[in-house]
């Protein structure tokens, strides 16, 4: 896959004699990324806001970027406001909405009250936990809508539902970091639109609509177009990219709404400012290119690979003792997401990967890492019995990942396995 050995090298450096199959946890730098992000460090090191030929040179290399992302997610380059990644641009989104809520309250007729917000409950921490922080100091109130137990998604009436006066946003990921389940976000933002045309008529806030697209990106097509969406949040060490981000707003500041949450050097059109971080930005501007030129093939190349991962765990251990947790009948998922849990007693997922010698993987979300052996609240949302969930596996494959790389991990697995069934014999 073009620069795909040193890109399996990379893989090989994490550790030596490893197989990473951890790429919805990160990826690493695509090598045309790597090298855009150096010859920007030693070429284009002016400060983007200075008139002379060194600071235009590194303007110009900011606005190239800007326009390779628009044209990534199908928006326009003035759509685009650079982040230092996904958790400020979902902040930002949060703070955005609350601060409208109370602009539309302060017009004659306009609502009273506290601005209400409407998450799923498997979103990332990073929409979660601010929309709990505001909760606590009286700030906002919020409602985090489960997920059907038989489709792994936010269904669109059930979010519907969550609306009251109030609501001013609504926040709902692209797909899963976990299960890996696409969610309705195209067909719920159609469902908003309908719903505020209603509730304009009636004094009622604007419900904005946002999604975070930081799995979907590089493994999907992602339109903003298509998706109806005010916001997307996108993350750059998702799709090979280094660890900044963006966020989407469809005409910031005129169609939607868009407030700072930092103020000084005028920066992102006073959005976002703080001297831009130009090698890193040229970087997510070279990863976004690879993607809109190459997304087909990588999104081809990781089903199969991970189709293929799922056939041989299946013929391994049988298929009596492999429970898949991403398979929802009726949903999409992410071309390279394997959530699955060998089943039997003393196999808990951190309990095989320890017992691992090449595999590199995770038992859920890399946030939360250091909660043991408690099993993942997002499983646990989705329907997955506890003793399932406590053994599950999340395998997600890369660009470069091969079938014979799968080989190796599941003999991996196999006598990983194997070790613990040994060990509890009695």
């Amino acid at each position: 896959m073009g620069a795909g050995t040193e890109l399996s090298e990379a893989r090989r450096d994490v550790a030596e004699g490893s197989l990473y199959l951890d790429y919805n946890a990160t990826t690493p730098l695509a090598p045309e990324v790597a090298q855009a992000v150096g010859d920007a460090m030693c070429h284009a090191w002016g400060n983007p806001s200075s008139s002379h030929p060194a600071g235009k040179k590194a303007k110009e290399l900011i606005s190239s970027a800007r326009e390779n992302l628009a044209r990534m997610v199908g928006g326009r380059p003035e759509d685009i406001i650079f982040t230092s990644g996904g958790t400020e641009a979902n902040n930002m989104v949060i703070h955005t909405a609350c601060r409208h809520f109370h602009g539309s309250q302060a017009r004659p007729g306009g609502s009273r009250g506290m601005p209400h917000i409407v998450a799923s409950s498997v979103e990332h921490d990073s929409i979660r936990l601010p929309l709990e922080q505001l909760v606590k100091e009286s700030l906002a109130e919020a409602t985090f809508v489960a997920v059907s137990p038989q489709s792994g998604q936010a269904e669109v009436d059930d979010v519907l539902a969550a609306v009251r006066p109030t609501t001013c946003l609504v926040s709902v990921m692209l797909a899963n970091n976990e299960t890996g389940v696409i969610m309705p976000v195209a067909e719920l933002s159609q469902r908003v639109r309908a719903l505020n045309q209603r509730r304009e008529a009636e004094g009622l806030p604007r419900i904005l609509v946002h999604t975070d697209a930081a799995q979907m990106i590089g493994k999907g097509r992602v339109d903003v177009q298509e998706l109806g969406v005010d916001y997307l949040t996108i993350v750059g060490h998702k799709f090979y990219g280094p660890r900044i981000g963006a966020l989407y707003v469809r005409g910031p500041g005129t169609t939607t709404p868009l407030h700072p949450m930092l103020f000084g050097g005028g920066q992102e059109r006073n959005f976002r400012p703080g001297t831009e971080n130009t090698p890193m930005i040229a970087g997510l501007g070279q990863a976004a290119e690879l993607v809109s030129k190459n997304c087909e093939a990588y999104e081809t190349h990781m089903r199969d690979v991970r189709d293929y991962l799922e056939a041989r765990l299946e013929a391994s251990f049988g298929k009596q003792r492999i429970h898949f947790n991403s398979h929802f009948t009726g949903s999409k998922r992410l071309c390279n997401t394997s959530n699955v849990s060998i089943l039997g007693p003393g196999l808990q997922g951190r309990r095989v990967l320890s017992s691992c010698k090449m595999l590199l993987a995770s038992v859920g979300a890399a946030c939360h890492s250091e909660k043991g052996d408690r099993p993942s609240s997002i499983l646990l949302s989705c329907g997955i019995p506890y003793n399932v969930a406590q053994n599950a596996l999340r395998l997600s494959v890369g660009r470069d990942t091969t079938r014979a790389d799968v080989d190796l991990v599941v003999q991996d697995l196999l006598q990983a396995v194997a070790q613990l069934d040994q060990d509890q014999a009695p």
